[in-house]
């Protein structure tokens, strides 16, 4: 058995395709390749913490078996992103042969839209000299910045956030094994913190586990440094009935006595003010002002003052009777 202080992001990572949670339709397509014993240069999309790595990873141990190792290699783009990885690294791993009974070996390239327009290029051309003897596993956030001629190369497979159903699945599986107290609603508080990332939702799970074996929504949302969602309804009922200095007090509370990051609480709004019944002018302008003040942020504007200039355009949206 591991060690209990191992990581559990590592520790409970599937190691086969069908111990992969939520992706069941991609999984099922991978799954028909190492019964085929054949596979095209495939491209997984998506959000982080969605199952791309586990997925190759995984792909690859079933295809070798034990030779795995052998005939199995992952780079990360974002380490080395120029040409230069591609004419040395990539290439002379896809020119040699597949070790073992293997016909061909795998080559799996993270973060592959970090990669530079030239190097994707010579990806390009590295794919179709090598196509015997290696396949390309791409993986990105965007696929938007992968060049189309890899794109209509790759077999391209979209892996969705992940549900609660799948969240709640992993949570479970892990407090039985870690012998955890987790209620449904510890459960829910993990879903919302996580949006969709399972890495987020295990490394929580782990976080507040430290505190104790009973597990409590509230140490789920302080070891994350994350607003409750009630918390995050309370701002925008008292910003959006004019209340400018009680909104400014609170917005406080959660930036400097809960150290809350001023962009993570953007993206708390959003989604509070997305689900939120009321007028679509006025949600409009506020999901715009929550857009704006993000961009700000991203470009080194100051968190205090573009925070109260949030709530101040959040008070005069909410006290206009004709929008």
């Amino acid at each position: 058995m591991e060690e209990s202080n191992a990581i559990w992001i590592e520790k409970y990572r599937p190691r086969l395709l069908k111990d992969i949670i939520g992706q069941h339709e991609i999984i099922d397509r991978l799954r028909s390749y190492v019964a085929k014993r054949e596979m095209p240069h495939l491209l997984f999309t998506g959000n982080a913490g969605t199952g791309k790595t586990t997925a190759a990873v995984a792909l690859a141990r079933e295809f070798f078996g034990d030779e795995w190792q052998m005939n199995f290699r992952e780079l990360n783009a974002s380490d080395e992103r120029g040409i230069d990885v591609v004419r040395n690294q990539i290439k002379q791993f896809a020119r040699t042969s597949p070790f073992g009974s293997s016909t061909f070996k795998i080559l799996f390239l993270d973060e592959a839209d970090a990669l530079t327009n030239d190097a994707q290029s010579a990806l390009r051309r590295t794919m179709e000299t090598y196509a015997q003897t290696c396949r390309f596993i791409l993986s990105c956030n965007y696929s938007a910045k992968i060049i189309d001629p890899i794109q209509s190369r790759c077999a391209i497979y979209r892996f969705r956030p992940l549900g609660r159903q799948a969240i709640a699945e992993m949570v479970k599986r892990i407090s039985e094994d870690q012998d955890l107290s987790v209620t449904d609603e510890v459960t829910d508080a993990i879903f919302y913190i996580a949006q969709g990332d399972m890495r987020k939702a295990i490394n929580a799970l782990q976080g507040a586990a430290i505190l104790g074996r009973e597990i409590t929504p509230d140490m789920i949302f302080a070891i994350t440094a994350t607003a409750r969602p009630e918390e995050i309804d309370d701002l925008i009922d008292l910003s959006l009935a004019g209340n400018f200095l009680g909104a400014g007090s609170s917005l406080q509370a959660l930036l400097h006595d809960r150290g809350i990051a001023p962009q993570e609480l953007i993206g708390q709004l959003y989604r509070a003010v997305v689900r939120r019944d009321m007028p679509e002018g006025i949600k409009v302008r506020l999901i715009d002002s929550l857009g704006e003040t993000d961009f700000r942020l991203s470009e080194g504007a100051g968190s205090d003052i573009q925070m109260q200039s949030l709530m101040a355009k959040f008070v005069m949206y909410g006290g206009r009777d004709n929008l």
